[in-house]
């Protein structure tokens, strides 16, 4: 929501990375993605798409600028800051700009939100519906 509100267009880009074991496909990851803008206020604005590879090589092919990333506490700033410097390394046409989250979302993480949807805890006020909802459903046998 914040990103689109400072550039023209973004690029929510979902990568496939085959050193993690994600609890959705990319097939489930897009939708959910989304469905997720679908009620930002300029969701004609978010563009959803899926890569392999390099981050800065998708963001060339799509003309990009500028990478978006997340900070939510000290301990992020040093692997977020290795990345763009090695973004940056690879292509010095591309920036990265960091976004602080609202007091609100400092504390999560996607494992949090997994950890507590797996153990029956209460997620909707944490994660867009359709995301609550798929949750619940991969963790509805554990």
């Amino acid at each position: 929501n914040r990103a689109s509100k400072l550039f023209n267009k973004v690029i929510v880009a979902i990568g496939e990375n085959p050193n993690k074991q994600p609890l959705f496909s990319i097939e489930e990851r897009l939708y959910l993605a989304k469905e997720a803008v679908k009620d930002l206020p300029h969701p004609e604005k978010v563009e959803i798409e899926a890569f392999d590879g390099l981050l800065v090589d998708f963001a060339k092919k799509k003309g990009a600028s500028v990478i978006i990333r997340g900070l939510r506490a000290v301990s992020d700033f040093e692997y977020e800051m290795q990345l763009a410097l090695m973004n940056r390394k690879l292509s010095n046409s591309i920036d990265t700009v960091f976004l602080i989250p609202s007091l609100k979302w400092i504390f999560l993480s996607s494992s949090i939100v997994k950890e507590a949807a797996k153990l029956g805890g209460k997620i909707d006020d944490l994660v867009p519906e359709v995301v609550a909802r798929k949750l619940k459903e991969k963790f509805k046998n554990f």
